[in-house]
């Protein structure tokens, strides 16, 4: 049996003690002399003289000495035997009932293993189930963020066509009103909600990219925990009476890679939580999605009612002012005729004036023919003077009447032909927003299309 190892503590006082002993003189290095051993004992043969007949023989009780050593080396090998056997058994024993302790706990160590395998490959399987039907529901909503986009298209060709149209409205009624002013409004709120929906229309893209990674990394998670489950299960069926049971000495190592319980189970933590964290978010992108539509659409109806009612008011002013227009024309049209009856009665009067007119002025002409003194200033010949003159009067302000007359019925041709250009444009203006662009307008899309349901 090995000695005991002295006690550390034991040692390091023994070696205080001798390093307070003094150190023995050295003595010189000779060589010691072999040491033998001589039989020098009553019965030893060594005093006597070298004989002949003497051998190198044991002695009865070195025989008895030498047998009674075997018997009593094999006596304690025996005994150390027996002991041996007795504390291999015991050993086996304990080995035994230690083995199959230990793989029982190891069972029940795998048991529980599966068990949280299992826990959080249903962990993942339910997050990868409900980040896919986010993701089909995000992709619905993209889907009607992509319609509303294309339906705004619509209005948008709208107002820019009413724009140009209303630009072929002529003078004096091409102005800046209120329903070009409603029209430029209606067509910045388009580019706004254009901008605003190809912005959310990238942002659910990303998100579902984002939803894809993190479903993809949590597929990923549950392949493994699958394979991973599919393994233990295996290993916790095996046991002694196993047949596919072998040695493989090399496994009982640690791998570099390997992780620890805390960074396991963290692994999948952060990935449901992640993905969680992602779906969230994803839902809160729908609902501002649905918002934005929401709120684009009834902005959109709601300017489109405000173009529409600035249109029927502009149409209305128009019609009023036609009416007032055909009135004046129409009067105008009628005092022309009274002027041109009275530009004749002035020029008949005129003309019936030139025959008195030649009378009075023959009778002058044929009196100033009297000779001598009857070439009298007599009253018929005042008459007569006074009777030219104020012929030469009348004919002179029937003249500037006429004059006048004329010139207010050019006048009033100038206004009537002003009033039929002016009736004109009306009827046009009418016609480009009336006809063209309100009738036109009646295509634009319905809120239920604005929200990309359609």
């Amino acid at each position: 049996a090995a000695r005991p190892s002295a006690e550390p503590g034991a040692m390091a006082e023994a070696g205080d003690s001798l390093a307070e002993e003094p150190a023995p003189q050295a003595l010189p290095s000779t060589a010691r002399p072999m040491k033998m051993t001589l039989n020098t004992g009553p019965d030893s043969s060594g005093g006597l003289g070298a004989v002949g007949y003497r051998t190198a023989k044991y002695l009865p009780h070195e025989w008895h000495q030498h047998n009674s050593a075997l018997y009593h080396k094999a006596s304690a090998g025996c005994e150390q035997a027996e002991c041996s056997r007795a504390e291999a058994k015991e050993l086996a024993e304990l080995t035994t009932a230690a083995a199959q302790c230990t793989q029982q706990h190891t069972t029940a160590a795998l048991g529980q293993r599966l068990q949280d395998v299992h826990l959080w490959k249903v962990k993942l399987q339910k997050v990868i189930e409900e980040l896919d039907a986010e993701t089909g529901l995000l992709a619905t909503q993209k889907r009607r963020l992509e319609r509303a986009l294309n339906a705004i298209e619509i209005p948008y060709v709208i107002a820019t066509d009413n724009l140009k149209c209303r630009e072929r409205r002529q003078h004096p009624d091409l102005v800046s009103d209120e329903v070009e002013r409603e029209l430029l409004k209606e067509l910045e709120l388009i580019r706004n909600i254009q901008e605003l929906l190809k912005r959310t229309l990238m942002q659910a893209g990303n998100q579902m990219r984002i939803n894809r990674d993190h479903k993809e990394i949590c597929e990923m998670d549950w392949s493994d925990k699958v394979e991973t489950y599919s393994i233990d299960d295996k290993c916790e069926r095996y046991s002694n009476q196993s047949t596919n049971i072998q040695f493989h000495p090399g496994t009982v190592r640690f791998e570099e890679s390997t992780s620890t319980p805390e960074t396991w189970t963290k692994f999948s933590h952060d990935n449901i939580y992640r993905a969680e964290q992602e779906k969230l978010a994803s839902i809160n992108l729908r609902a501002l999605i649905d918002n934005i539509l929401h709120d684009t659409s009834e902005d959109l109806r709601r300017q489109c009612a405000a173009v529409n009612e600035a249109f029927a008011k502009r149409c209305m002013e128009l019609h009023e002012a036609k009416y007032k227009l055909e009135h004046y024309l129409q009067k105008t049209l009628k005092e022309i005729g009274h002027q041109e009856t009275t530009i004749a009665v002035l020029k008949q009067v005129i003309k019936d004036k030139e025959t008195p007119m030649k009378v009075a002025q023959t009778r002058l002409y044929d009196r100033s023919f009297r000779p001598n003194v009857e070439l009298c200033r007599d009253e018929a010949q005042l008459r007569l003077i006074g009777e030219v003159e104020e012929l030469t009067e009348s004919i002179a302000s029937l003249k500037k009447k006429l004059l006048e007359s004329e010139q207010s019925l050019k006048n009033l041709e100038d206004t009537r032909m002003n009033l039929e250009r002016e009736i004109a444009v009306k009827t046009n203006s009418i016609f480009i927003d009336k006809q063209k662009c309100m009738a036109h307008r009646t295509r634009y899309p319905t809120v239920f299309k604005l929200a990309g349901y359609q």
